[in-house]
């Protein structure tokens, strides 16, 4: 099995890229950081959970950890029963942004969800008005 991108720490051939994609490696980390990004504001573990109804509630607390650790995520409990746990964007997490953006914009120009089944669209069947817009 090969070593996550977060855990190499000799050899770094394309240094920026890969240190950025190691704050979203991971399969819900991205996920997780555009819901807190449109949300603007904090969000409750558990509605982070309805937005992510395939995540296990021990993956979602996993990478919740990993982000915060990371310091693009703050996680602040308040002492009331039952417990409540908030998440938010760190300043960090924010400055995410312009890179959460531009996986939205190529997923939504390149990636079609119909019927339960994903599908690439190629640049080349793009209708040409559509590539313009």
């Amino acid at each position: 099995m090969s070593k996550p991108r977060a855990k190499m720490n000799t050899h770094f051939p394309g240094c920026p890229v890969e240190t950025t994609l190691g704050f979203i490696d991971g399969k819900w980390k991205g996920v997780i950081l555009y819901h807190l990004l449109i949300a603007d504001s904090s969000l409750r573990f558990s509605e982070l959970r309805r937005r992510l109804p395939a995540v296990t509630q021990r993956m979602l607390t996993k990478q919740l950890r990993e982000l915060e650790e990371q310091g693009l995520v703050t996680r602040t409990v308040f002492p009331v029963v039952p417990p409540r746990v908030d998440y938010g964007l760190t300043a960090l997490g924010h400055s995410m942004r312009p890179v959460i953006q531009a996986l939205e914009q190529w997923g939504s120009r390149h990636i079609v969800c119909e019927d339960g089944t994903q599908r690439v669209v190629h640049p080349d069947d793009v209708p040409q008005a559509a590539s313009a817009a």
